[in-house]
């Protein structure tokens, strides 16, 4: 202590306070000088006062372009659904059924696979574009000539974690941002009483968990919320969502002292991100009271609507997810269920029937609901899984299929996902797999390609949203990714 200045702020300063703020700022001096950039600690400099000064993180902000696309909805297929049993139909397969597909030994998964496996479902075209479709999704099939189906999508790996943080992160193994916490970085929400980015995952997390959704060295004010849609009453689909002992003046004044303390922490100690992120958790948690209830309760809709999406958890958070983007917020993310439910090693006819039926006739009474609403062409809608699946019969291995030889396995070399809505251009097939369905060999489109192509719809280059971070500008798509036009209305 400084007893000579007893009443200045540095008087009150402990040794690891003194030792930390010298590290620090000698450390910044010192790096500067290594890279011969001037611009570095003024930059660093600013953007912590910047962050320390400013209130409202979420507040709406401007693309870097004017764009259709204000808004996400993520259909996520988690596991892995089998393009050629869904909007890639390979009649080959049928010719090959029980026999080695033609040109030699199969592509390498995660296991070993055997002969070609024919689609047990019917095919046929729709719309005015005559895009084939499965049987599995009649409902949606309507609705082609507004969706851009992709057949030559690529992912890097055949296994579902480094898949899902690829097609989440838009990175495999590191620790990245989700695509969500990116967008509401770059855009903000137009609804401060709800969060920006939203997670539906009926019965707990899926595959990876929390990090489908995580914020990671973005502040944390940008990561998802995840609510168990499982559940019906929204103190059990938001935990601790309401104060059953304040009234909301009461709990106005406790966040008011709360940020009074925390402004003079700030003061006294600097830019703390995790402490920033605490902050406004306390004031997005207050607005939700006033909101929640409504935009949760979806028995609020008209009987038409209702009997339109169908009975069901899948029906019942698809409508919440068009009650979500209609409010204003910003990504809404609806994860099939718990795990990988998609995942079909084995009886892959009984399953992907069972999980198209739960969710078709929502996925189509929602495009049609957005279209009713106006909110259709602001609204970019995404369906897919992390990879597709094989051609061939996957082989009977202990433990793993129970001997049947009736499921497809992992397949990151082709698959299918698609796109519709907000600056989309419906109507087309955009690349393809070759004869049997196993390899993207027209057009690929990897993830990082889909990735820079979402974040043009919605106005953004996406080699300029980027976010410093150890030294570095980092972004959603790494140091890869093109956008593919052809997509694009």
């Amino acid at each position: 202590m400084n007893s000579q200045y007893p009443h200045h702020p540095e008087a009150c300063m402990n040794r690891r306070d003194m030792l930390s703020r010298m590290g620090t700022g000698l450390g910044m001096l010192g790096l500067a000088g290594l890279l011969g950039d001037e611009k570095l600690l003024g930059a660093d400099a600013q953007s912590a006062a910047q962050a320390a000064s400013y209130q409202n993180p979420l507040e709406p902000k401007p693309p870097h372009f004017p764009a259709k696309a204000k808004r996400v909805i993520h259909l996520f297929m988690t596991g892995g659904p089998s393009h050629v049993d869904t909007f890639d139909p390979k009649p080959l397969l049928a010719k090959y059924d029980g026999k080695p597909l033609p040109g030699g030994e199969n592509l390498r998964t995660e296991r070993k696979t055997g002969a070609a496996m024919a689609s047990p479902f019917k095919f046929q075209k729709y719309g005015e574009s005559g895009i084939e479709v499965s049987e599995l999704f009649q409902h949606t099939a309507k609705h082609i000539d507004d969706i851009a189906v992709i057949r030559s999508m690529q992912a890097e790996v055949p296994n579902h974690e480094p898949s899902l943080g690829l097609m989440n992160c838009g990175a495999s193994v590191a620790v990245r941002p989700a695509f969500g916490s990116w967008l509401t970085y770059g855009m903000g929400t137009d609804n401060q009483n709800l969060p920006g980015y939203m997670v539906m995952c009926p019965h707990g997390y899926p595959t990876k968990q929390t990090q489908n959704w995580q914020s990671a060295f973005l502040p944390g004010v940008y990561q998802g919320t995840y609510i168990d849609t499982r559940h019906t009453e929204v103190e059990k689909l938001i935990e601790n969502v309401k104060n059953s002992k304040l009234s909301l003046e009461e709990q106005r004044q406790q966040i008011d002292l709360l940020q009074q303390m925390n402004q003079a922490h700030r003061e006294q100690r600097g830019f703390d991100p995790a402490l920033e992120s605490r902050v406004q958790s306390f004031e997005l948690a207050y607005r939700m009271q006033m909101e929640a209830t409504d935009a949760f309760d979806v028995s609020r809709e008209p009987k038409n609507v209702l009997e339109a999406y169908g009975d069901g958890i899948q029906a019942r958070q698809i409508l919440i997810a068009r009650r979500l983007v209609e409010r204003g917020v910003r990504f809404v993310q609806v994860f099939h269920d718990k795990g990988q439910p998609w995942d079909s090693h084995d009886d892959l006819e009984k399953s992907h029937r069972r999980l198209a039926g739960q969710c078709d006739q929502a996925i189509g009474a929602l495009i049609a609901d957005l279209k009713r609403m106006g909110l259709f062409e602001e609204t970019l809608i995404l369906w897919g899984g992390e990879f597709g699946r094989t051609p061939t019969v996957e082989l009977p291995k202990p433990g793993s299929n129970q001997g049947k030889v009736n499921g497809r396995d992992h397949n990151h070399y082709g698959f299918t996902c698609w796109l519709a809505g907000g600056g989309i251009k419906g109507g087309q097939v955009y690349g393809a797999t070759d004869e049997t369905g196993f390899k993207a060999v027209e057009n690929p489109v990897h993830v990082h390609d889909l990735h820079a192509t979402m974040l043009h719809a919605l106005g953004f280059d996406h080699k300029k949203l980027t976010y410093r971070y150890a030294g570095r500008d980092f972004r959603l798509t790494d140091v890869h990714g093109n956008v593919v036009h052809q997509l694009l209305s």
